[in-house]
C-alpha cells in the first residue's frame, strides 16, 4: 500500500507542464527549488527561468509567478492557462492532491488569494457569510485548525482553536470580524493590526485618538505621469555596465507628443539598443508605444492591436527596474485624456490624511482627471477625499457640506472613466483605526472602459487604413516580381505613390500614376478582369490559391490612383468633397453671392405700394458708462412700476443700475449709512454719489457728470468719526483684502441676521464662520483658506480670534466656550459688538477700541 501511495505521490504533477517567471520575489535559487520540486513529481518544465524572457504558452497548462506583472498575464488568462503563485506548489505537495489554481491566483482583484480562514465563536449565520465572502475573492476556508490557516476570525481568546494556536504557536493570526467586515466594504485587503486579539486596537482607543500615518514604498515612481527627474540608469547609462534587457526582442515607438529633447530621446533610443530592443517610427511594426495622451491616432492604432502602450513613466519604471509591469496596473502608468473626464472639471478637490508618494499620486491623479486641486480647502471646494476622518478639514467639510469621500471614489472614476455615484458606501466608508493610505495605487485601469471611450471596436484609423492597404499593395507587388507579370496587369506603381500623410514632407504633394483614362471624369475604376491565355471564362483551381491572389493584386492596383488622388486632395484647402471634385472657387463665389442675396431677402419686406422697406430691428444697447449701486433713494418706495421705467431710461442714459456690490463702479445715497449694501460696496472703492445724480438724469433726461454730485455728509462723516475720502483711498489700497485670513466668528441668532455680516466680511476678503459652540478644532487662520495640515500654519497669524454676536441670554451662554477655544490655540478672545465690523469696514481699517468689546456680565464698555 505505501508503494502504490509513493507511486501516485510521484505522478502528483503528471498532467503539468510549467514555466516559472522569475522576479524580484522568486529569486534564481526559490525557481531551481521549485523546478526541483516540480519535477520530482512529474511535472514537465517548458523552458529555464530568467529574468524578462518570452513565456512560450504552446503547450503550458501552469505559469508559476508571484505576481501578475508579467508581459504575458493577458494572453495566458485569455488562453485558460493557470496563473498560480509559488505557494500553489507546496500547498499541493501537501495536500497530496492539486490545489484549487484560484485560491492562489496572484490575480489583485482577488485580495484573499493565498488566505486560508477558519472561524471560532462566531454565529453560524455570520459564518456562512464569511465563508461565501472569502471563497469569492480567492481564499479558502477550514472547518479546523490546521498548520495551512493563516487567519482565524473569533470574538475572545478563550476558544478551543484560539487556545490550539496559542499552544502549538501557529503562525497564525486572530482577528475580529471587523477585519473581515471592513476588507469586503472597501474592496481591498486591509492591514490586521488594529484588528487583531487579545487587545485590538478598534476596541481599546477612543473615536478622536490620532490614527498612525502609513507609507507606500511601492508608490515610488508612479505618482505622476510626467517624472520630474530622470532615472538613474539614463543619468550614468554610459558609466554603467548593467544590461537592461526588459525591452529585449520589442520594437519601441516614442510618440512625437512625449515632448521630449533629443538629447534625451538619443538617450532612450541607445539604452533600448543596448538592451536588445529597437526603436521603430512605425506604429504598425512596434511592439511597445510610449505616448503622453490618448487622443492620438498612435494610441487608437496600437490599443486595438492589441500592443502595449503606457506613457513615459512606466518606461522609466522598466528601464530602473529592469522587470515588467503591466501600464494598467498604475493609473499614472497609462496615457492621460488631453480633455479630461467629462463632467470632472466642475470639481474642486483637496486632500487630508495622506502622505508622501501617496499624496502626490492623487494630486496629479486629480489632475489628470480634469478636476482642480487645492492645497487649501475653502467653502468652494466640491469634495474633501480623506484616509481618515480624522483632520481640521474633516470637521469643516462637515459643517460647509463638503462631500467627503475616500480615495477610491477617485481612482474607479478615473479607472471606469465615469464619475462614480457618491451613494456607493465603499466611497464614504472609512474604518475606525485603519489609514487608507496603506491601499492606494491598487486600482487599475479599466482596459474595457478605456476602449469604449476612446479606441470603440469597428472604428478604423485613417491613417491605419491607408498604411495597411499600402503594405498590402507592396507586398504584392513583391509577390508579382517573384512570379512574373499576370497578363493583362498594369505597371505597378511606385512605393513613393503612398507616402502616410502623417510621414509625408511638408509642401509635397504625391502624383498619381498615370492611366489612359486620366482625362476623363475622375471616378472608382471598375475592376480589371484577367485574362490568361485567351480563356476569359476559365473557373480557377481549387487546389491552389494563385488564382484568388491574382485577383486580389489586380484590384489593389486599380485602386491605387484613387488612393493616390485621396491622399492629394486631403492635403487641399476644403478638404475632400464627396465624389471626388473639389469644389471650385467659381462655385464658392457664386455660393457666397446667394448667401449675401438671401440676406438682403430676409432682411427687407415689400410694402403696400411694392417697394422694399427694411425690417425694423432692435437697436443693441451700447455697455454702460455707470453701474450704479442705489441704496437708501427714497424715490421708488412702493411705486413698482415707476421703478422699472426709471432703471430703463437711466440705462438708455448708459446707467446700469445694479444689486451687486462687488461689481458697481458707483454708489448713490442721501448721506453715509450703514447699509449691507453701502459697507459691502465701499470695499470696492467705488465713487460714491448722491442721489441728486439719479434724479437730475431723470429729470432732465440726459447724462449727468458725476464729478458734480460727490456725496458730501459732513454730518455723517463727525458721527462716525472718519472721512470718506480716506476711506476710498484705503479702499483703493486694501482691493478688497482688509480682513484677510482672519477667521471672524459670528453667533447664528445674532441682531440683522447671520448672513448680512457675513457677506460684509467676505466682501472684506475675511471668512465668517458661523458659531455654535461645536466641540473640534478651530479654523486655521491662513491666507486663502485651510492649511495642508493643522501642524503647517504659519507663525504670523493675528492675536486675537473675534466673536460678532449680541447681548441676549442664549449668545451669551456661547462665550465662555468661545474663550476655552481660543485659549487651547493659545491665543485671545475678543467677543465684540456688531458695530466694531461695520465700522472698520466703513473706514476701511481694523479701528479698534476698548468701547467695542463685551464684559463677562454681557455688559460693553461703553456703559
Amino acid at each position: 500500500m505505501d508503494v502504490e501511495a509513493a507511486a501516485a505521490q510521484s505522478l502528483l504533477f503528471s498532467q503539468v507542464h510549467f514555466v516559472i517567471v522569475q522576479s524580484s520575489s522568486i529569486s534564481l535559487s526559490d525557481a531551481e527549488a521549485l523546478t526541483a520540486l516540480l519535477v520530482a513529481n512529474g511535472a514537465e518544465q517548458h523552458s529555464s527561468p530568467s529574468p524578462n524572457a518570452i513565456i512560450p504558452l504552446d503547450g503550458v497548462t501552469h505559469i508559476i509567478s508571484a505576481t501578475s506583472d508579467f508581459r504575458e498575464y493577458d494572453a495566458a488568462t485569455d488562453a485558460l492557462k493557470s496563473v498560480v503563485k509559488p505557494e500553489w506548489v507546496t500547498a499541493s505537495v501537501a495536500k497530496g492532491r492539486l490545489a484549487n489554481p484560484r485560491s492562489y491566483s496572484p490575480d489583485p482583484r482577488l485580495f484573499f488569494s493565498g488566505l486560508v480562514l477558519c472561524c471560532a465563536d462566531i454565529p453560524e449565520g455570520d459564518k456562512d457569510a464569511i465563508m461565501g465572502g472569502v471563497l469569492a475573492t480567492g481564499g479558502l476556508y477550514s472547518s479546523s485548525v490546521t498548520k495551512m490557516v493563516t487567519h482565524i476570525v473569533a470574538l475572545t481568546m478563550e476558544h478551543d482553536k484560539c487556545q490550539t494556536v496559542l499552544k502549538k504557536d501557529l503562525k497564525c493570526k486572530i482577528v475580529l470580524p471587523h477585519w473581515f467586515d471592513d476588507c469586503l466594504r472597501i474592496g481591498k485587503r486591509l492591514e490586521e493590526d488594529p484588528y487583531m486579539l487579545p487587545n485590538p486596537e478598534v476596541l481599546r482607543t477612543k473615536p478622536g485618538d490620532p490614527i498612525v500615518e502609513t507609507k507606500r514604498v511601492d508608490m515610488q515612481g508612479a505618482s505622476s505621469t510626467q517624472p520630474n527627474e530622470l532615472p538613474r540608469v539614463l543619468a550614468s547609462h554610459r558609466s554603467s555596465t548593467r544590461r537592461l534587457d526588459v525591452l529585449k526582442g520589442k520594437k519601441v515607438m516614442l510618440c512625437s507628443d512625449l515632448n521630449i529633447g533629443s538629447h534625451l530621446r538619443g538617450t532612450i533610443e541607445e539604452l533600448i539598443g543596448n538592451g536588445g530592443g529597437a526603436v521603430t517610427n512605425s506604429i504598425n511594426s512596434a511592439d511597445v508605444l510610449i505616448c503622453h495622451y490618448r487622443e492620438s491616432s498612435e494610441y487608437r492604432i496600437a490599443s486595438r492591436a492589441k500592443k502595449e502602450v503606457g506613457n513615459l513613466a512606466w518606461f522609466y519604471y522598466l528601464i530602473t527596474h529592469n522587470s515588467w509591469i503591466s501600464p494598467t496596473r498604475r493609473l499614472l502608468y497609462y496615457p492621460v485624456s488631453e480633455r479630461g473626464l467629462p463632467g470632472f472639471d466642475k470639481f474642486r478637490i483637496s486632500l487630508s490624511n495622506y502622505n508622501g508618494e501617496a499624496r502626490s499620486y492623487l494630486e496629479n491623479l486629480a489632475i489628470a482627471a480634469g478636476g482642480a486641486f487645492t492645497k487649501t480647502m475653502k467653502e468652494d471646494n466640491t469634495h474633501l477625499i480623506t484616509a481618515h476622518q480624522h483632520s481640521e478639514k474633516c470637521d469643516a467639510a462637515r459643517e460647509w457640506n463638503i462631500n467627503m469621500v475616500n480615495h477610491l471614489w477617485l481612482e474607479e472614476s478615473y479607472a471606469k472613466w465615469q464619475i462614480q455615484t457618491l451613494s456607493n458606501p465603499r466611497y464614504t466608508y472609512f474604518p475606525p483605526r485603519t489609514n487608507l493610505g496603506e491601499v492606494v495605487g491598487q486600482t487599475p485601469i479599466d482596459k474595457h472602459a478605456a476602449e469604449k471611450y476612446f479606441y470603440p471596436p469597428g472604428a478604423v484609423e485613417e491613417s491605419e487604413g491607408i498604411e495597411a492597404l499600402r503594405l498590402n499593395v507592396m507586398n504584392l507587388q513583391q509577390h508579382d516580381q517573384d512570379v512574373g507579370p499576370l497578363g493583362t496587369h498594369q505597371a505597378p506603381p511606385s512605393s513613393a505613390d503612398f507616402v502616410p500623410h502623417r510621414t509625408r514632407t511638408a509642401g509635397t504633394t504625391p502624383k498619381a500614376p498615370r492611366s489612359s483614362k486620366a482625362s476623363g471624369p475622375i471616378r472608382t475604376p471598375a475592376t480589371t478582369r484577367i485574362v490568361v491565355d485567351g480563356k476569359e471564362n476559365e473557373t480557377p483551381s481549387t487546389t491552389s490559391s494563385r488564382g484568388a491572389k491574382d485577383r486580389a493584386a489586380a484590384k489593389l492596383q486599380d485602386q491605387a490612383a484613387d488612393i493616390a488622388l485621396y491622399e492629394k486632395e486631403k492635403k487641399r484647402v476644403g478638404g475632400v468633397i464627396f465624389g471626388g471634385r473639389r469644389q471650385g472657387s467659381e462655385d464658392a463665389i457664386s455660393n457666397a453671392s446667394r448667401k449675401r442675396s438671401n440676406s438682403k431677402d430676409e432682411g427687407s419686406f415689400p410694402d403696400r405700394d411694392g417697394r422694399d422697406k427694411k425690417r425694423t430691428k432692435t437697436n443693441k444697447l451700447p455697455p454702460p458708462l455707470m453701474r450704479l449701486l442705489l441704496t437708501g433713494y427714497k424715490g421708488w418706495a412702493n411705486t413698482g412700476k415707476k421703478e422699472a421705467e426709471d432703471k430703463s431710461r437711466l440705462r438708455d442714459l448708459g446707467v446700469l443700475v445694479t444689486q451687486d456690490p462687488t461689481h458697481c463702479t458707483h454708489v448713490a445715497s442721501p448721506g453715509i449709512v450703514r447699509t449691507k449694501k453701502f459697507v459691502c460696496a465701499l470695499a470696492r472703492a467705488p465713487m460714491v454719489l448722491s442721489t441728486d445724480f439719479v434724479d437730475d438724469c431723470l429729470a432732465k433726461n440726459e447724462w449727468q457728470d458725476p464729478d458734480d454730485y460727490i456725496l458730501n455728509d459732513p454730518a455723517g462723516e463727525a458721527r462716525m468719526h472718519f472721512r470718506l475720502s480716506e476711506a476710498i483711498t484705503r479702499a483703493k489700497s486694501h482691493r478688497g483684502q482688509l480682513l484677510r485670513g482672519m477667521p471672524l466668528y459670528c453667533t447664528e441668532t445674532i441682531k440683522g441676521g447671520f448672513d448680512v455680516y457675513k457677506a460684509i466680511v467676505e466682501a472684506n476678503g475675511g471668512r465668517c464662520l458661523l458659531y455654535k459652540a461645536r466641540a473640534g478644532p478651530m479654523a486655521s487662520s491662513r491666507a486663502g483658506g485651510r492649511d495642508e495640515e493643522p501642524d503647517a500654519m504659519e507663525t504670523d497669524e493675528p492675536e486675537y480670534v473675534y466673536l460678532i454676536t449680541g447681548n441676549t441670554p442664549a449668545e451669551m451662554a456661547l462665550w465662555p466656550k468661545f474663550r476655552q477655544m481660543v485659549q487651547g490655540i493659545g491665543k485671545h478672545a475678543r467677543i465684540v459688538q456688531t458695530d466694531w465690523l461695520l465700522d472698520s469696514a466703513i473706514r476701511q481699517e481694523l479701528h479698534w477700541d476698548d468701547i467695542y468689546e463685551y464684559r463677562e456680565d454681557g455688559v460693553s464698555n461703553d456703559q
